[in-house]
């Protein structure tokens, strides 16, 4: 949320009559914090200070914030990309997605990862909001598990390998997970950390029941036929020569999942399957249940 304007955010969060999702970091904070690291680095910053530029304290400031707006005008809110165990006391799971106004998202490499990680995986693990804590990772999934976050995402951003070898400071944030995001979270399923039914529900139908998406997140009659098929016992290792995303690379590789997806169907067309891509039909354009 990079509007610090507070007479700006009264106008949205009065007058929004639909669901108002956010991306909520404090700019303002974050710019503080960067030039307190350039007196001491000059323009040659590690990676490793992401998550203290990028810091718990602008990512709570942004989104305590926006709650206290949504509450006070009644609207309703999705901060996007959960990413400190603090923020989680903004959220409520004590009753149904339907009657929520205040909602959350989790992305997978913010249940993955951890700002130890930033010393092997260096900018390929630049995100934001940053990748912080073993801490932060475990109460987000313990958040995601127990109904406080309500939806799983990527945060997909395809930066090319080339941009991500500059500099921290150069270095776009980012990068990509649609491929491997539903074998990561099957790979929790494998550890006993998570059910397949709650992984259907946190990253389909969850979706759905938020964002008031039309025939979409379920298996049901009349629903468009959006359907991912996999083995849940067929090792693989993540390689550049497996990788289908267009920009050649992963946070992932080298990595052993327990499972693999095998199909995609899209809108009841074949749309992949064992490495190979049907394209004869794309997807169909999203409709909303909602009037505005």
């Amino acid at each position: 949320m990079l509007v610090d304007n507070p007479e700006v955010l009264e106008k949205i969060f009065s007058q929004c009559k639909t669901i108002i999702a956010i991306h909520s970091e404090n700019d303002n904070i974050i710019k503080a914090n960067l030039e307190s690291f350039k007196t001491i680095y000059g323009e040659d910053i590690p990676v490793k200070f992401h998550p203290k530029i990028r810091s718990q304290e602008a990512c709570y400031d942004a989104s305590s914030r926006a709650v206290a707006f949504a509450k006070k005008h009644g609207t309703k809110l999705h901060i996007l990309h959960i990413s400190t165990a603090k923020e989680l006391e903004l959220f409520d799971n004590s009753i149904p997605l339907e009657q929520k106004k205040i909602t959350a998202e989790a992305c997978i490499h913010h249940m993955w990862f951890s700002e130890e990680d930033y010393e092997t995986k260096g900018n390929l693990i630049k995100w934001n909001p940053a990748i912080k804590t073993a801490n932060d990772r475990e109460q987000i999934f313990k958040a995601v598990l127990d109904g406080r976050i309500d939806e799983v995402a990527t945060d997909h951003a395809p930066h090319t390998l080339e941009e991500k070898a500059q500099s921290y400071l150069k270095a776009p944030s980012g990068g990509p997970l649609n491929q491997h995001s539903l074998v990561a979270i099957f790979d929790f399923y494998h550890q006993g950390k998570i059910s397949l039914e709650m992984i259907a529900q946190k990253m389909c139908h969850n979706v759905a029941i938020l964002f008031e998406i039309e025939k979409i997140g379920f298996i049901r009659e009349g629903y468009y036929a959006d359907l991912t098929l996999a083995d849940l016992n067929s090792p693989w290792t993540v390689a550049k020569e497996n990788i289908l995303s267009k920009c050649g690379w992963s946070p992932f590789e080298g990595h052993t999942f327990r499972s693999k997806v095998t199909h995609t169907i899209v809108s009841g067309h074949l749309a992949y399957e064992e490495g190979i891509f049907y394209e004869e039909k794309k997807g169909e354009r999203i409709t909303f249940l909602r009037n505005n």
